[in-house]
């Protein structure tokens, strides 16, 4: 799961932006309206929007307005100072999800996060299977009946956004996007350096899917040579 997190108290900012990492999410983390509303409107595509009320440039209820004026419905999570009954009303009336009031409880936080993530409408299962392959959500191993290997937070995301997309080709600059954020200085050829890792493992694993490489497109996954029946 990616969220884009926007506070301008850097040292608040990176506090939650380490146990939100810890949790397992991605976290892009911004320090004013205006990039907040500039990532938003990029090509990432956010599971989930936390956003302080009261930042630089723009507030968080101006980014959220515009948001939703385009149309962009990704769930929004505001946190602010303000905690009486008119600001919250105000926020919910722009679109927020969720409104949380500072200070807060990590543990509240997270909870709610995970509620936020979950309001898309989309089910997702513990486990991902394709093929002879089950991807465990949780644990981020990777499985088949000839044994199981834990996967690094980043062959996770790239294994799962390859499940995900069925038949659909998964570009490069999607992973990019989606795993090592925009503004990364990552080379792209960072992309083909997990791929790498991925096919071993599933080769270690006698999977019967490979990820193959569609020229101009991206990857995507395949029935592996030698596995049909």
């Amino acid at each position: 799961m990616k969220l884009l997190y926007a506070e301008d108290e850097r040292a608040m900012s990176e506090a939650v932006t380490e146990i939100l990492k810890h949790k397992n999410y991605i976290v892009d983390a911004v320090y004013d309206g205006e990039e907040a509303l500039d990532y938003i409107l990029s090509d990432i595509r956010y599971d989930g929007i936390i956003l302080d009320v009261m930042m630089p440039k723009m507030s968080g209820i101006e980014v959220l307005k515009e948001i939703r004026s385009k149309g962009i419905g990704t769930p929004v999570l505001l946190l602010t100072a303000k905690s009486e009954v008119p600001d919250k009303v105000e926020g919910l009336n722009a679109g927020a999800d969720d409104y949380l009031a500072k200070p807060f409880a990590m543990p509240e936080l997270i909870a709610r996060v995970g509620a936020l993530v979950r309001r898309q409408g989309e089910i997702i299962p513990d486990n991902l299977q394709t093929g002879n392959v089950t991807l465990n959500r949780t644990s981020f191993e990777l499985s088949t009946s000839a044994g199981s290997i834990r996967l690094s937070k980043k062959e996770y995301l790239m294994m799962e956004m390859l499940m995900k997309s069925r038949e659909q080709p998964v570009s490069t600059e999607s992973f990019m996007d989606r795993i090592w954020g925009y503004d990364s200085e990552a080379e792209v050829n960072v992309v083909w350096v997990y791929i790498s890792y991925l096919r071993k493992k599933l080769g270690a694993l006698n999977a019967d899917i490979q990820i193959s490489a569609l020229r101009g497109r991206g990857y995507i996954l395949t029935e592996a040579k030698g596995k049909n029946a």
